[in-house]
């Protein structure tokens, strides 16, 4: 068999920010990476952001390899992977001068790119980055040009929903979930598909039904009963299956996805708050994603009054389960113990990161503007005795390099699903009101 031919891919900076082991991602094919890149990378290398972590990863990695071929032909990434080299500036080619002004790093790149396909024709040359905008223009000039997908999830509509729904089940299987032991053995029901660990089920067979949950140690298919935490019950099927993973100890990691107004944020700090007895510390943040991509230093006022609109959803979660209480009864005042003595702290997920989270609670709300490389450091670093919950809606993403297939959510239910210690549940039904479900479905 003949063997493949070699091409050559050229790298955006926003590339290394996502991934720093992007370089091993591209088989035996030759990796450039634009000497622009490497200033830009410069401008990230202090700070505890991930996408510090990835610059400075990166740098160190390149000066391991590097010798004076970095410059000049290039050097061996490692066994069966191809060379990597940095390119530096050439004058804009005139094919770019009329169209695209130098005053823009990603002129330059995509400049270093054009030279390289014209001088070797032979060799097909793939611009890779994250920002759409650039492969625009990079097809406008004939250039090839993908998104980095080595992190994507294949196939979005085929993501695991953590449900399914059984029909026209024999009527003694459904009454024995009923009756003492309250389970049946999985090889009872001949399933289509096989069953996930965790896997929660609307079983059915004409007006009876019954909800459960898939038990993989011993094989047990066990009825779910309706639970309420804090005050707060669920209005469906599906947030009775949330309820039932997050306060299940068993289960350390938790997802909920779903659109807006379907209850994922309310459940989870519900849930907190019934179980806290059990935790250290409740965690509740979310990222910050500066608006039009901007940082948070363009917005007036202090760091606190800054970051308000991003955390004011989590506090207004909150205000939702205490004032279901009045003020003189003890469940109101221990939200507000709580928040007082910072046993229940709400913060941009930059402030936490850093923290040791033994024994804690920890909520992720809008974890779709997440990357994988970042959900993958959160939960590395969890602690013993701590509980993780992701929530978001994979189709609302903020992050400007991020989509529904590529974002760390995404990326958690695809590679977690079936795992002991995890459950996922995606929420359909929005319970927020009337016309909050309207909206979501119509607009």
């Amino acid at each position: 068999m003949a063997r493949s031919q070699k091409k050559t891919f050229v790298l955006d900076t926003n590339v290394i920010l996502h991934d720093s082991s992007c370089i091993t991602h591209f088989a035996e094919h030759n990796v450039v990476v634009p000497v622009t890149v490497l200033e830009e990378l410069d401008q990230f290398k202090k700070g505890n952001e991930v996408l510090n972590f990835h610059a400075r990863e990166f740098v160190r990695t390149l000066d391991e390899l590097s010798q004076d071929k970095l410059f000049n032909g290039g050097v061996k990434i490692g066994p069966k992977l191809g060379k990597i080299s940095v390119k530096l500036e050439r004058e804009f080619h005139a094919d770019l001068q009329l169209n695209f002004s130098p005053d823009k790093p990603d002129h330059h790149i995509l400049n270093i790119a054009y030279h390289i396909a014209k001088e070797k024709p032979e060799v097909p040359v793939t611009l890779v980055t994250k920002d759409v905008n650039l492969r625009m223009k990079a097809k406008a000039l004939g250039l090839m040009s993908q998104d980095y997908k080595s992190d994507q999830v294949k196939d979005i509509d085929a993501l695991y929903t953590g449900h399914r729904v059984e029909e026209n089940l024999p009527g003694e299987i459904i009454q024995r979930l009923y009756e003492k032991p309250y389970h049946i053995d999985e090889d009872e029901i001949a399933f289509r598909k096989k069953l996930l660990a965790n896997e929660f089920l609307v079983m059915r067979n004409g007006k009876h039904s019954a909800l459960a949950m898939y038990y993989a140690a011993d094989h047990f298919i066990r009825k779910v009963d309706k639970l309420s935490a804090y005050g707060i019950s669920p209005r469906n099927a599906e947030q009775t299956f949330v309820l039932q993973a997050l306060l299940n100890p068993d289960i350390q990691l938790v997802s909920i996805s779903g659109k807006a107004g379907t209850g994922k944020t309310l459940l989870a700090l519900a849930a907190s708050l019934e179980c806290r007895r059990f935790y250290r510390q409740i965690l509740v943040a979310r990222p910050v994603i500066p608006l039009s991509n901007r940082d948070i230093g363009y917005l007036p006022g202090d760091i606190e009054q800054k970051l308000d609109p991003y955390m004011k959803p989590l506090f207004d979660n909150l205000a939702v389960i205490q004032h279901q209480f009045s003020e003189s009864d003890e469940r109101y005042k221990k939200i507000t113990q709580l928040v007082q003595e910072r046993k229940l702290v709400i913060e941009p997920l930059a402030y936490i990161r850093g923290r040791s989270l033994a024994k804690a609670f920890f909520i992720i709300d809008e974890a779709q503007n997440l990357t994988p490389h970042e959900v993958k450091t959160i939960i590395t670093r969890a602690g013993e005795g701590t509980k993780l919950v992701f929530t978001g809606d994979i189709y609302q993403i903020d992050h400007p390099y991020l989509d529904s297939r590529s974002n760390g959510l995404s990326y958690l239910i695809e590679k977690m699903k079936g795992q002991p210690l995890y459950a996922h549940i995606n929420l359909e039904k929005g319970e927020r009101s009337e016309l909050a479900e309207l909206a979501s479905n119509v607009l």
